[in-house]
């Protein structure tokens, strides 16, 4: 039988239609690359993103750090202080104004927080962590203190040399006995922890002294002469359990030939310095502490100053500046040494810079090195000066206290 065109076209139709397979393991797996690639571009967007922003922070943080001022502005006075037989000093986030009738505390913007009263010749003050110790020198008198008011006093039996509170408010300190000096650690309460009576010959003569900032540790320098040489020796005594079997507590002690070390200091919970007349020493141990860095210099030191970060030296200087200064980290590696020619008569680390004074200006140098300020302030004759806030600066004048920034 013969087909008609009609016939032969439909049965061409059918063979084209091809039935295709659609596979579903296939279509899940470029849905996973897909949703995969996806996810690793949103990664790399958000990296992009945050290595922008840190080069952004960074940028700023190393503008602000490096920032010069050359101006100021005043931001507040008071010329109500009494500010000839006051002395100041940093407590905490606030500031300890003290003198022979008492003492109070203000706050940055010279609030008072409170006051207490007591009778002194002499008062000197030791600062560590919100508390301190107001101590009579040459009396026999001291009254603990921190952020919230008096926490206790003490009554020595011998005139006070020099004293030294922890943050629980223990204090230890040096007393003038006659021939003998003695060291001795009291509770806040006054009660006496420890005595301890020394000699010229044994183990020296007591030059200064540091509390470590629990009141564990009390670390004294002496000086003593052996033959014809002088020596210092720097003791550890330990008043926990673990110096209760050695003898004295001493629980550490390291001599230095032909050195003076005229100062001491705990900088945080288990580092200590003992600056040296050819450098410093660097000690660390809760317990027992060892000698960690020992830094040598060849200059004249002139003044140290030193904080939780930092221990720095001022020499004076053979070149055009007046004086050079060397600051360190807590390791004895140097951060940075700068030249300066301000002729001050004061200068510490203050809120993480090094501040200083004359009677007519102020110089800041940020602990990298880079100068913040350093010009004559017209306000009248500077006492003291401190770093109170970001850019806020209190300066003690003859006539009062002025609260400036830089600009």
């Amino acid at each position: 039988m013969s087909q008609t065109p009609k016939d032969t076209e439909g049965k061409k139709m059918k063979k084209q239609i091809i039935p295709v397979t659609i596979s579903k393991k296939s279509n899940n797996m470029d849905y996973h690359k897909k949703l995969a690639l996806h996810k690793r571009k949103n990664v790399m967007r958000m990296l992009i993103t945050l290595a922008i922003i840190a080069a952004a922070a960074a940028a700023v943080i190393v503008f602000i750090q490096r920032r010069t001022f050359h101006s100021y502005k005043v931001v507040s006075s008071s010329d109500q202080e009494d500010t000839a037989s006051t002395k100041y000093m940093e407590l905490g986030d606030n500031i300890l104004r003290y003198r022979g009738e008492g003492a109070s505390l203000v706050d940055t913007e010279l609030q008072t927080l409170w006051e207490v009263d007591y009778e002194m010749q002499s008062p000197v003050v030791d600062v560590c962590d919100g508390t301190a110790v107001i101590a009579d020198q040459g009396g026999t008198s001291m009254v603990i203190v921190d952020e919230e008011g008096q926490t206790g006093s003490v009554t020595t039996s011998y005139n006070i040399v020099k004293a030294r509170v922890a943050k629980q408010g223990v204090v230890a300190a040096i007393l003038d006995g006659g021939e003998d000096t003695w060291i001795n650690f009291y509770a806040a309460d006054g009660s006496m922890i420890a005595e301890n009576q020394t000699r010229v010959d044994e183990p020296g003569y007591p030059l200064d002294l540091s509390v470590s900032e629990d009141g564990l540790l009390i670390m004294v320098t002496y000086q003593f002469v052996e033959g014809s040489s002088t020596k210092s020796y720097v003791a550890f005594y330990n008043f926990g359990t673990v110096g209760q079997n050695k003898v004295d507590n001493i629980v550490s002690g390291f001599t230095y030939d032909d050195v003076v070390i005229p100062q001491v200091a705990y900088l945080d919970k288990d580092t200590a310095v003992a600056f040296r007349d050819d450098g410093f020493s660097i000690y660390t141990g809760k317990q027992i502490p060892k000698e960690a860095a020992n830094v040598k210099v060849k200059q004249e030191i002139v003044s140290t100053f030193y904080d939780e970060n930092n221990i720095g030296l001022v020499f004076k200087s053979n070149g055009d500046s007046k004086y050079t200064m060397k600051v360190y980290n807590t390791s004895g590696k140097k951060k940075f040494e700068r030249s300066f020619s301000i002729p001050y008569t004061n200068i510490r680390m203050s809120n993480g810079q090094v501040v200083m004074n004359n009677s007519s200006q102020v110089c800041v140098i940020t602990d990298q090195g880079a100068v913040r300020y350093n010009g004559t302030i017209d306000e009248g004759t500077i006492n003291d000066f401190f770093k109170v806030g970001y850019n806020r600066y209190m300066l003690i004048l003859d006539t009062g206290i002025d609260l400036l920034k830089f600009t």
